[in-house]
């Protein structure tokens, strides 16, 4: 046995966007544990439901994470319209759906460029921020806002998308799959790309069932499981199977994210090709909720909860976010067993972390 020492990793680090703390337990350069704390920038968002009633608890809820902000608007108000009991009209669900596409895409660009930098493949990190950058223009033109949409409502959406705008993002959509082409030759059959991700980190489908991994991580590892099957927005109507592979490794989880890119494309042309036509965007939704319920949808980086309880006054008693990093933690640091020290930037990125989610 060599000699063990622990070696502080994060919370500022020069490879890390995120504000994660590992404590690695290492010998030699070899990692033995990795003991995670987490808690540097907790904003106590739950605590809010005793200062915002229920209809104003949704721009808090966005608020959770910048990068995926549109589904966590869209997962806890579907969660308050189970406890009214209101259908949402079709239009509304299909706009959702448009909207959390084009936000699952522009996250997982976000993260290519990220791990991209990671490798330090300088260009490659360019030109993925670059696509997202016409990803985040289509956002911007439809919502007002290139992160921070603030369109949903608890009953529907607050606006529509005219049809000249539809054409715009198909136009794009025929733009960034072109140059997604290219991007995806370089992060699959690059030498220098397939020897950072190639065979490290791997995590059998038990290991990543036991410890419950979710999203594109599980994915990765052969666990077929995606929110969007059990049939909320537009998805019951949309055709698409979830992208699975078995390799269980960091090169698998960046293929899963790089495929994920086209199949949130082809959905985007789904739902723009099926559009409702009613004009109805919302329901009114008359008094105050009065029961329990929870939600799951199916963010960029995986399954999200939202549970709310509600006993009829504006205020809820209590609102509940269970974000995919959250869940992914745990196999994150069994992952990092018996890995090179070098490479722990690269394993903790591929997860996807997003700690502000982690830390609500």
């Amino acid at each position: 046995m060599g000699m063990r020492s622990v070696v502080p990793f994060g919370p500022q680090h020069p490879v890390l966007p995120e504000p994660i703390h590992l404590d690695l337990v290492i010998e030699d350069e070899r990692i033995i544990e990795a003991i995670p704390s987490i808690g540097f920038i907790h904003r106590g968002l739950e605590g809010l439901v005793d200062k915002r009633d229920f209809n104003q608890m949704t721009y808090v809820v966005e608020r959770t994470c910048g990068i995926c902000s549109f589904q966590h608007g869209m997962g806890y108000c579907e969660a308050v319209e189970h406890i009214f009991g209101v259908d949402v009209p079709k239009k509304a669900k299909y706009l959702r759906t448009l909207w959390a596409e084009l936000g699952r895409m522009h996250s997982h660009l976000l993260w290519l460029g990220l791990l991209a930098d990671g490798f330090g493949f300088e260009n490659l990190f360019y030109q993925c921020w670059r696509v997202r950058e016409k990803v985040l223009d289509m956002q911007e033109m439809t919502s007002g806002g290139r992160l921070i949409f603030s369109v949903n409502k608890v009953g529907g959406v607050i606006k529509d998308i005219p049809q000249e705008q539809l054409n715009i993002i198909l136009k794009t959509m025929d733009e960034v799959e072109e140059e997604l082409k290219v991007i995806k030759n370089t992060f699959f059959e690059d030498y220098s790309v397939q020897s950072r991700l190639k065979g490290v980190g791997v995590l059998t489908k038990e290991q990543i069932n036991a410890l419950g991994a979710v999203g594109p991580f599980a994915r990765a590892s052969g666990v077929n499981v995606d929110m969007r099957l059990t049939g909320y927005g537009a998805y019951p109507d949309l055709e698409f199977a979830p992208i699975v592979s078995t390799a269980g490794d960091c090169y698998a989880r960046c293929y899963i994210r790089t495929m994920e890119l086209f199949q949130s494309i082809d959905l985007i042309r789904q739902v723009i090709g099926k559009m409702p036509s009613e004009t109805d965007l919302f329901v009114p939704v008359k008094g105050n909720p009065d029961g329990e319920y929870f939600m799951r949808v199916e963010q960029p980086r995986g399954e999200a909860f939202y549970y709310v309880k509600a006993n009829g006054k504006p205020n809820l008693q209590r609102m509940r976010v269970r974000t995919p990093t959250f869940a992914n933690i745990p196999a994150l640091c069994e992952m990092l067993k018996n890995t090179e020290l070098a490479d722990v930037g690269l394993l903790v990125l591929t997860i996807d972390p997003c700690i502000s989610c982690t830390e609500r």
